[in-house]
């Protein structure tokens, strides 16, 4: 009998904590002897009322029917849009840099020069070969007119004229072999002064004045990074595939890059690429969004937080993230009654961040719903609420008058 008694006890004990810890609910006058401040509260109509506790102050805020962009967060890597490593194409001294380190750049500005001396000779031989080659054409063109007109009045043969013909197209093909050799020579020739391929800023010299580069070299003599406009490379999972690739089949996404607080705004760009695969490593899918860059806020190599404006839901019920709160049987909110009292009233968050809570199902627009004050708060209590748009901001630091010396506390006027 008394380990009988001693379960019963047991089970009630385990049945009022549950209630309490809002686990389950148990019926009105179940458990009146285990429960007596919740039924000589009841009795006393409430908390607040005959000989309850006073109201509990809280804010409360209304629940709004709004617009709310869905988001994707992720952390990105700026990369260049091109970036290229100037080296030579010839090899030779360095005789001048024509460049600063950090300068920008355009296509075609003079970089550096090689010592051109051997490749203009090599260019002035092959000119001087063609004028040559040339003269010996001229001559023999005049000796091919000289043989037909003899052939043609028998007194010269048929065959020296061909003969003679012959040897003026191969003088021909040797004029124009010379002068792919002039062009040839010019090319190398232009090689030793050295161009920006891009636009872009130079970064750290290579190699010094006076140095003896070569074509096969992999230094390089520096590096030019196009940093306007430039790219940013996230991942996002595979599971926002969908929407990705029905967003940006309407407009192209809306991407920002936000410092490291994930409030400040550095730029706004757009998203160029979705990759054609998912990593099947991760199970994310990779994204590159293009951002104009005017003011260099984005360097090459830098992480930066991104987010992505996938979507809009219209008329999205939506409350303050502090309102939502979790228990055992999921998330909950406290709806502000007319007689003052709140009730615990279970919802289904769509989804949440810093800002807003999009609510599926639970309550809707207009209902007020509890954000501060949750540390006495029960089911049923009574509440002094305060609108969140009553409550006034608290001064600043400065604002706060200082104590005249001597008038404060502990110490003679």
């Amino acid at each position: 009998m008394k380990k009988f008694l001693f379960l019963a006890a047991l089970v009630v004990a385990g049945l009022v904590y549950a209630h309490y810890a809002r686990w389950i609910t148990l019926p009105a006058g179940v458990g009146g002897a285990y429960l007596p401040q919740r039924a000589e509260t009841e009795a006393n109509g409430g908390p607040g009322g005959r000989g309850g506790q006073p109201p509990i102050p809280v804010i409360v805020s209304r629940v709004r029917s709004q617009d709310v962009q869905v988001t994707a967060d992720a952390v990105g890597t700026v990369q260049a849009l091109n970036t290229v490593t100037v080296r030579p194409q010839v090899d030779g001294t360095i005789v001048e840099m024509t460049f600063r380190e950090g300068q920008d750049v355009k296509a075609g500005d003079v970089i550096a020069r090689i010592d051109p001396r051997t490749y203009q000779a090599q260019y002035d031989q092959s000119v001087a070969k063609k004028a040559q080659d040339e003269a010996t054409l001229q001559n023999a063109r005049l000796d091919l007119e000289r043989y037909v007109r003899l052939a043609q009045t028998n007194f010269g043969s048929k065959q020296q004229a061909d003969t003679q013909r012959s040897t003026v197209a191969q003088l021909e093909a040797q004029v124009r072999v010379d002068q792919a050799l002039i062009d040839s020579a010019k090319v190398t020739l232009d090689y030793t002064t050295i161009r920006a391929p891009i636009d872009g800023r130079t970064g750290i010299r290579l190699v010094d004045l006076g140095n003896l580069v070569q074509s096969s070299s992999q230094t390089g003599i520096v590096t030019i990074t196009q940093v306007r406009p430039l790219n940013v490379i996230f991942n996002l999972p595979q599971q926002r595939l969908r929407a990705l690739n029905a967003s940006q089949a309407r407009a192209k996404i809306t991407v920002q890059a936000l410092d490291a607080d994930n409030t400040t705004l550095i730029e706004t760009g757009a998203v160029e690429v979705v990759d054609n695969q998912v990593d099947q490593t991760t199970g994310t899918v990779r994204i590159k969004a293009q951002f104009a860059n005017p003011e260099l806020r984005l360097w090459p190599g830098q992480f930066v937080n991104v987010r992505a404006y996938i979507d809009v839901l219209h008329n999205a019920t939506v409350v303050p993230p502090a309102a939502v709160q979790r228990g055992p049987r999921g998330a909950y909110v406290y709806v502000l009654r007319d007689d003052n009292t709140v009730k615990l009233t279970d919802v289904t968050v769509g989804r949440q961040d810093e800002k807003t809570a999009v609510i599926d199902s639970g309550v809707s627009a207009g209902a007020r719903v509890v954000i501060t004050g949750f540390g006495r708060l029960t089911d049923q209590a009574k509440v002094n609420p305060t609108m969140d748009d009553e409550v006034k901001p608290a001064p600043a630091a400065e604002e706060v008058p200082q104590r005249r010396r001597g008038g404060g506390p502990g110490r003679r006027g």
